[in-house]
């Protein structure tokens, strides 16, 4: 039986502060619609900006993973996203009055807590799972980072850590099933090295840091001097270093914590992706960037596929068009060389399928890579947007006394090279009704199955003075 969408049943809220800008801080959680996804909120900005938790809104991934769009930023948003996916929750949306989401204890645990006291109801669409079908790899030379998915039928990971640590030795972490995240790695807390904590320190860099909030590594030789200073920082009685070699501000919930927060670190940046997929990954040395970079891949493949998966329009080019070259020319203003529509096969009121046959005869042939011909870009672009214009002077009864002048061109993908003996299929559709005379559609170019030129285009319909 399919796996259903699901959001939350209510609204719940966490408060805390900041672990880097120390800052009070509210999340609202708030069930949302199907393919919603993860969306945070900015309700302390004059235009509550909507920011996606997609892997393309990442801004900065140096100590923590932050996101910006529309104005509006969110930062430390790995351990949120983290708990989300690991409960399976689809769709929500996050009110936050703060750069920053609160570190809380450092862990998903009160994040969990919360959302399953709101309570987690499947909603009326199936999930789609992106199906790996090769291994993913990426690697990062300078960090020694290595992070592999392969393809299965489930969600799985590995995480190895390693620091050439003598008080933090190789660990493992594993989790064969999202279903044991609450319990196994929900409650496992961030961690950091004493001298990176005295940096962070120095350069006030972790306002809202706190001996309750993560577990601090001894990699060096420490007096009680410094000691007593840190304990006085974090205002605590006593601190000192454990057999372990960790403080004992906390006790470790697992003996391989560390590894287990790195792989809560790791679901977290990998919600990024937007899409549910399954796989089993293998994860060397992960870290926010790492994460990022390997999530921005699985992505780029997703795109990939699906592009390879849009569907063609299904028309018989060799069929009888609903306009040839000499009705076309009653629409449009131009000629040859600069007409680059041939036929006319399908056209409704909000919808046009053209075609354009591209031959070696073709007069930017002659100067465009001469010895290696391809159709320049913008002359593809040209001709989705001829077609275009057909499509909305159709709309007036006198198009011979307008023109179509497009204004805006945007999000253009040049997918394939056009070269002499393809037959290119334009397929545009209107995004939104004709308003004083503005027009947006949708453009695709194709050969074959393949697309090979998309974008947006804007026009204006012009009356011929």
């Amino acid at each position: 039986m399919p796996e259903k969408q699901k959001t939350i049943k209510k609204s719940i809220s966490l408060k805390g502060y900041g672990l880097h800008t120390g800052v009070d801080v509210e999340l609202k959680f708030k069930p949302a619609s199907v393919n919603y996804g993860y969306r945070f909120q900015r309700i302390d900005l004059e235009k509550k900006p909507i920011i996606r938790a997609i892997v393309e809104n990442v801004i900065d991934t140096s100590r923590s993973t932050i996101i910006e769009e529309n104005g509006g930023k969110v930062a430390t948003v790995e351990h949120i996203l983290s708990a989300l996916k690991g409960l399976g929750i689809d769709n929500v949306l996050m009110e936050i009055n703060a750069e920053e989401t609160p570190i809380l204890d450092g862990s998903a645990k009160l994040i969990v807590c919360a959302l399953l006291e709101a309570g987690i109801e499947e909603q009326n669409l199936d999930k789609k799972y992106f199906k790996i079908k090769e291994k993913i790899i990426y690697q990062d030379e300078e960090s020694g980072a290595e992070l592999i998915i392969f393809p299965d039928d489930d969600f799985q990971i590995n995480t190895m850590i390693d620091y050439s640590s003598s008080s933090l030795n190789n660990q493992f972490a594993e989790l064969k099933n999202l279903k044991d995240y609450s319990k196994e790695i929900a409650p496992c807390r961030t961690f950091v090295f004493l001298k990176e904590l005295e940096f962070l320190l120095n350069n006030n860099l972790i306002k809202g840091g706190s001996l309750d909030n993560a577990i601090v590594i001894i990699d060096k030789k420490v007096s009680q001097k410094e000691l007593d200073r840190m304990a006085e920082v974090f205002n605590k009685p006593k601190v000192k270093v454990k057999s372990s070699g960790i403080l004992n501000n906390l006790e470790l919930h697992f003996n391989n914590e560390p590894a287990r927060h790195k792989l809560l670190d790791l679901i977290g940046d990998l919600a990024l992706v937007g899409q549910d997929f399954k796989g089993r990954i293998f994860a060397k040395k992960p870290g926010h960037k790492v994460n990022v970079c390997f999530a921005k891949k699985i992505k780029n493949i997703i795109r990939k596929e699906r592009i390879k998966k849009s569907p063609a329009p299904n028309v018989d080019i060799y069929a009888k068009p609903l306009m040839q070259i000499n009705e076309i020319q009653k629409f449009l203003p131009h000629r040859p060389p600069f007409l680059f529509v041939d036929k006319v096969l399908k056209m409704t009121d909000k919808k046009i399928i053209a075609l354009k046959n591209v031959t070696m005869n073709e007069s930017f042939f002659v100067g465009h890579f001469p010895g290696e011909p391809v159709m320049p870009g913008v002359l593809t672009i040209e001709a989705m947007a001829q077609a275009g214009g057909i499509l909305v002077l159709n709309t007036v009864p006198d198009p011979e006394n307008y023109l179509t002048l497009f204004m805006k061109v945007d999000k253009v993908k040049f997918r394939k090279q056009v070269v002499p003996g393809d037959t290119l299929i334009f397929e545009l559709n209107l995004t939104s009704p004709i308003r004083r005379g503005i027009v947006n559609m949708s453009a695709k170019a194709f050969v074959g199955d393949d697309i090979v030129t998309e974008g947006d285009l804007m026009a204006q319909i012009v009356k011929i003075k």
